[in-house]
């Protein structure tokens, strides 16, 4: 199973991104889907989860400005960024509990990240 994310890059203050995470492999089924970050010199934190039915949850710091939203049928996430600030310059993960073909339980997979990063 691999997740694979596209969309950063480089962008000014007050602009947007929309990040997109696809999931591949052998997979038999996905549960929830989300998006962390890191920043320079800090842990990776979360941004943004949302559930196979579409139930969402989001940091203090992004509600109101980043929208999360998948579709299933392409077993993608995606992370629309608006009002982008300075302190969003991160690099992004994208995580996925995924249960494969050869198991019966989920575990968590992640992408590589992807780099954000947002100038004043």
């Amino acid at each position: 199973v691999q997740l694979v994310e596209s969309g950063g890059g480089l962008v000014q203050a007050g602009g947007s991104l929309r990040l997109s995470c696809v999931a591949s492999g052998s997979i038999r089924a996905i549960n929830a889907m989300g998006w962390y970050r890191q920043g320079p010199g800090k842990q990776r934190e979360l941004v943004a989860t949302i559930t196979s039915g579409g139930r969402t949850n989001y940091a203090d710091p992004v509600k109101g400005r980043f929208t999360i939203s998948r579709d299933n049928g392409k077993n993608t996430v995606y992370l629309q960024m608006n009002s982008l600030k300075p302190e969003d310059t991160a690099v992004y993960y994208c995580n996925a509990d995924v249960m494969d073909v050869y198991s019966n339980g989920y575990r968590p997979y992640w992408g590589q990240g992807t780099q954000v990063t947002v100038s004043s």
